[in-house]
């Protein structure tokens, strides 16, 4: 039996029609990735027209209601996505929170002129990225690092943390390649460059979100924290979560 849909919005706000897409995209997302899943969930529900051009959203508080995040989650990835084009936030009696008029092309971002992605070539290089890289941060984890080994992973570590947004895409990479390094499998470094290359073609194409930047930093904190302890299970979850929230992205803007 389908759950039940939650009361409609706020005068003023358009409530998608009950059918299984708006049951399939106004669902809980998953906790680890609240922020990015909010994003893709919120993207999916505009670019398939769930909520048509022009029209409201339903308020922050049913939407934190409805994917059972906080408000705080659901305010941060509508802001997000009014700054990439795709909403427009009004104040006022009949304020809310509308889909843009015009929506941005597909490739919205900076390599616009690249090719948007087939949904195969995204299932390719997400893919082959689930199994390099949580298999490097077990492999990380399950060594006995040298002094200055550990300290290289918490000297990329730092990088990150500090990396303004320009320079953030470059030091995730660092920190990234650090760990497949430190795996101690030579023949696996270049694989996982030559995947993070790819990966990276891709988040070209998307905006650079500021809460996402934050949480990465969090989650890249409990990777390299259960790597230094020699924790080889948390490892590999905490790169398998680190990894989702960036395909939530991904498969949001370009898919």
């Amino acid at each position: 039996m389908a759950a039940s849909v939650p009361p409609s919005p706020a005068s003023g706000a358009a409530e998608p029609a009950g059918d299984v897409v708006t049951e399939a995209l106004f669902r809980p997302v998953r906790s680890g990735n609240a922020f990015e899943d909010t994003v893709q969930r919120l993207l999916q529900t505009v670019r398939l027209g769930v909520v048509p051009t022009g029209e409201a959203l339903p308020s922050e508080r049913e939407l934190a209601l409805r994917f059972s995040v906080s408000r705080d989650t659901v305010r941060d990835a509508i802001r997000a996505l009014a700054d990439a084009g795709y909403l427009v936030s009004r104040r006022g009696r009949y304020g809310g929170t509308f889909v843009a008029e015009t929506l941005p092309d597909d490739a919205t971002a900076p390599s616009a002129s690249a090719a948007a992605p087939t949904a195969a070539e995204l299932d390719d290089v997400l893919g082959l990225r689930d199994i390099l890289e949580p298999g490097a941060a077990r492999a990380a984890a399950s060594r006995a690092l040298t002094a200055a080994e550990r300290e290289t992973l918490y000297a990329r570590l730092r990088e990150t943390r500090a990396a303004d947004a320009a320079d953030y895409r470059r030091v995730d990479s660092r920190l990234h390649l650090t760990i497949a390094e430190l795996a101690g499998i030579p023949t696996l470094v270049p694989l996982l460059a030559d995947n993070r290359t790819a990966v990276n073609d891709l988040l070209d194409r998307i905006p650079l979100l500021a809460p996402n930047i934050e949480h990465s930093n969090q989650q890249h904190e409990t990777l390299v924290v259960a790597i230094l302890t020699g924790d080889a299970s948390g490892a590999e979850d905490a790169a398998r979560e680190h990894l989702a929230g960036t395909a939530a992205l991904l498969r949001g803007f370009l898919s």
